[in-house]
């Protein structure tokens, strides 16, 4: 079987993972650093940035760079969420044709599912040039929170990026393993992940090589962006007071606004007191204007306390779903690169009364979690068995609205139930099965999956005919339906319709698009090289020609000045062909000046 990496996308940044036979290798960019910024950015030229080479340039080009695409991915445009998220992007947000949240850049739209797949390209690249050979498959991790669309979604993504996806895995749960393998650890654990974007608590159980989760819960729709855009408002609010303007509608202050408060944040969780300096970031008739603040560690905790308590219910929920208490826990493991500041550190410890493990990486364990289930799926990995459990429960709308569970959530997975449906009138030939998953009582308050109609039911007065409807979660947590006429004996497999995604036909036009994009880009940089090697060649060439050229003959110096002349004018030419061939014409000039100094000396 060929070689699977394992990727944690992430919502600020990426990472990715090897594991070959007994060691896991997080792998490093091309510069240096073994995490990728979860960014895209498209340049006026249409070119497209992904990386740190996108962030770099977020301030000069905010409209166009997008970030945080995870917690658009799989969500409706009139989501609560994603209305909150219009409000602090750069970027625009837009409604799709079905009801998605896309993006729009200039002309162009695009769904998450196709931004997170160049994020996830960078990464399936950056594995090849280490690993010196092709990529093709991939464990993707998710938070464990995720519902269907969501997951869905992200596997879309995977296969736009050239990828089979062989298995979605939850974040706390790869993050258990990477710890429970590396450190052959038995016992009760439970993972606090809080990431850019997202938070999960999972309490799991290690045995003998299984990993078990009893019980997962979070919100989707919290983490560090929540706790920069606090820090945003509160710079806008001051800076109002002082100089009675409002930053709010000038994008690329707003981006400026943003960096400072990541910034901020991060210093702050090893200094007591930090400085925001943002020279120049508004002008005025009077002049330019410029903001400074000073920060301490307190005033930020304060600041953030709100976000802090969020925290709470999910692990007690946890924690009761588990049928445990804080005390039966042996080990805590912090993830994410949120857990760094203090103030989560010690919130950590008054939720579970245990102090925290700080010895992992928070940025890289999930990846290399998602690699090891890599290499079970391989068969290099031996003797581990992963029970991850569904995060929703799943079921149906009945009679009133009311929604009817099926199954359960934190059921192990893959897992399958069933249930007998029937008409409601007499001679009734379909049935409508609206599919959703969530916690609460009525259907309309869930996550609508989808429905479909199961047709040509022979007719029978109401109640009488049966309907078999079989849900089935597999290994990634993605839901399938069949459905069988217990009377007539046919059965019929039905594929829920999507309500949030990307069909089967986007997909593979975005691929095919990605492909011609793939040689575009390829001619791009062999352009650029042949470019730089013109103008290497010309500099030297030309510094040669200005100190010795008046030792050669008249006609060579005629030859070397219109070869010069020519190389000056191709540097921003499009043909690749005359760069080369005038790169090769240069050379021939430098060696000539050379042959002239050598065989003339002074």
């Amino acid at each position: 079987m060929s070689k699977i990496i394992g990727i944690d996308l992430g919502t600020t940044n990426s990472c990715v993972s090897i594991t070959e036979g007994n060691e896991t290798i997080v792998i490093p960019n091309t510069e240096g650093s073994r995490i990728t910024p979860s960014i895209v950015a498209f340049t006026s030229t249409g070119e497209r940035l992904i990386g740190q080479i996108a962030k770099r340039q977020a301030v000069t080009n905010p409209e166009r760079t997008v970030y945080a695409v995870k917690r658009l991915i799989g969500r409706k445009f009139d989501d609560d969420c994603i209305r909150r998220s219009r409000e602090f992007y750069p970027y625009a947000i837009i409604e799709s044709p079905n009801g998605d949240a896309w993006i729009k850049i200039d002309k162009s739209t695009y769904s998450p599912s196709e931004i997170s797949a160049n994020v996830l390209s960078k990464m399936k690249t950056i594995a090849e040039d280490y690993l010196g050979e092709q990529v093709e498959s991939a464990v993707i991790t998710v938070p464990a929170y995720f519902n269907d669309s969501q997951r869905q979604a992200t596997k879309d993504a995977g296969t736009i990026a050239g990828l089979k996806v062989e298995r979605i895995i939850n974040e706390p749960t790869a993050a258990a393993l990477a710890y429970g393998l590396q450190n052959r650890h038995t016992g009760l654990i439970g993972v606090f992940d809080l990431g850019g974007g997202t938070f999960d608590i999972t309490i799991l159980e290690i045995n003998s090589g299984i990993f078990e989760v009893k019980s997962t819960n979070g919100d989707t729709f919290l983490g560090g962006e929540d706790f920069d855009q606090l820090l945003i408002g509160h710079f806008l609010g001051i800076f109002s007071r002082e100089h009675g303007l409002d930053l709010s509608t000038d994008r690329m202050a707003m981006q400026r606004l943003k960096e400072a408060a990541e910034k901020a944040k991060h210093e702050l969780s090893s200094s007591e007191q930090t400085e925001v300096n943002l020279p120049f970031i508004a002008a005025t008739e009077d002049g330019p204007l410029h903001f400074t603040l000073k920060l301490t560690r307190a005033q930020l905790e304060t600041m953030i306390e709100p976000l802090v308590e969020r925290l709470v219910d999910p692990c007690h929920q946890a924690l009761k779903d588990a049928g445990v208490e804080a005390s039966d826990l042996q080990e805590l493991l912090l993830v994410g690169g949120m857990t760094r500041m203090p103030r989560i550190r010690r919130k950590v410890k008054e939720i579970f009364g245990l102090e925290p493990n700080t010895t992992i990486n928070p940025d890289e364990i999930v990846a290399v979690g998602a690699s090891i289930q890599g290499g079970i799926l391989r068969g290099i990995v031996d003797d581990i068995l992963l029970l991850d459990v569904t995060p929703l429960s799943l079921g149906i709308e009945t009679m009133g609205g009311v929604f009817t569970k099926l199954i359960e959530k934190n059921t192990t997975i893959p897992t399958r139930a069933s249930q007998i449906f029937s008409t409601t009138q007499d001679n009734q030939d379909m049935v409508n099965v609206r599919v959703f998953q969530g916690e609460r009582a009525m259907a309309e308050d869930n996550k609508l999956l989808g429905e479909f109609q199961l047709v040509g039911i022979p007719p029978a007065p109401r109640g009488v005919p049966q309907v078999e409807v079989n849900f089935n979660i597999d290994s990634n947590g993605i839901v399938y339906v069949t459905a069988r006429d217990l009377g007539s004996g046919r059965e019929q497999s039905i594929i829920i319709k999507p309500t949030s995604g990307l069909t089967e036909s986007q997909i593979k036009d975005i691929i095919i698009s990605a492909q011609t994009r793939e040689q575009d880009d390829k001619l791009k940089l062999e352009l650029a090289d042949a470019r730089n090697s013109l103008q290497l060649a010309l500099f030297s060439a030309e510094k040669a020609f200005n100190e010795f050229g008046l030792r050669l003959d008249d006609e060579d110096r005629e030859m070397i000045q219109d070869t010069l002349g020519r190389a000056r004018e191709a540097v921003e030419s499009q043909d690749l062909d005359e760069i080369r061939t005038l790169i090769e014409m240069v050379k021939t000039a430098s060696i000539k000046i050379a042959e002239n100094i050598y065989g003339n000396p002074v």
